[in-house]
């Protein structure tokens, strides 16, 4: 049997390496209201929701070069915009350089190498689906890839942080709400 093709959700060509800045949305499997609840347009996270965020906020403790701006955990998934800015660790383009504690000529010239977005999303999407599951939502699971989008512009990356922080008070309007 021939599997159909996937959609590419990529921009062909782009490097997702480089230095940018990312709109990224990952929904949970289904639509399944996992993190908590919109409440008086205020986003309540339960004990999921909270390891949501916590990994997305070791996504910048874990790669230096990563700059989280703007972000949500929602019921159901997570926006966020994530800037990929090697200057961030203060060496320009050269990581090589840098040592585990800053320091410089402790790694080989070959590491540690920029991950892409798909690799910073997918590290995001492994912890803290491994993480959940040990906290008891053994069932849990991510929508197979995430919508991204590159911010090319000032308007549009204030349109973006915008709609970023104001989902809470547009839950009942929201592509993503799923009553249940």
């Amino acid at each position: 049997m021939k599997w159909p093709e996937r959609k590419q959700n990529r921009l062909n060509g782009f490097d997702y390496s480089r230095d940018a800045l990312y709109f990224v949305t990952s929904c949970v499997q289904d639509k399944v209201c996992v993190f908590g609840e919109v409440v008086n347009e205020n986003m309540q996270l339960n004990k999921f929701g909270c390891i949501a965020e916590q990994q997305w906020n070791w996504l910048k403790e874990q790669y230096p070069y990563v700059v989280l701006h703007a972000y949500v955990v929602m019921p159901n998934h997570v926006h966020g915009i994530l800037e990929i800015d090697r200057d961030a660790v203060g060496i320009g383009r050269n990581l090589s350089a840098l040592g585990p504690s800053g320091e410089t000529g402790m790694f080989p010239s070959s590491s540690p190498q920029i991950k892409t977005l798909s690799q910073l999303i997918g590290a995001y999407k492994t912890t803290t689906t491994k993480l959940i599951k040990a906290a008891g939502l053994t069932g849990f699971s991510w929508q197979r890839s995430f919508h991204d989008h590159i911010i090319r512009n000032e308007m549009a990356y204030y349109k973006i942080r915008d709609y970023i922080l104001s989902n809470p008070e547009k839950w009942p309007d929201d592509v993503f709400y799923q009553q249940v």
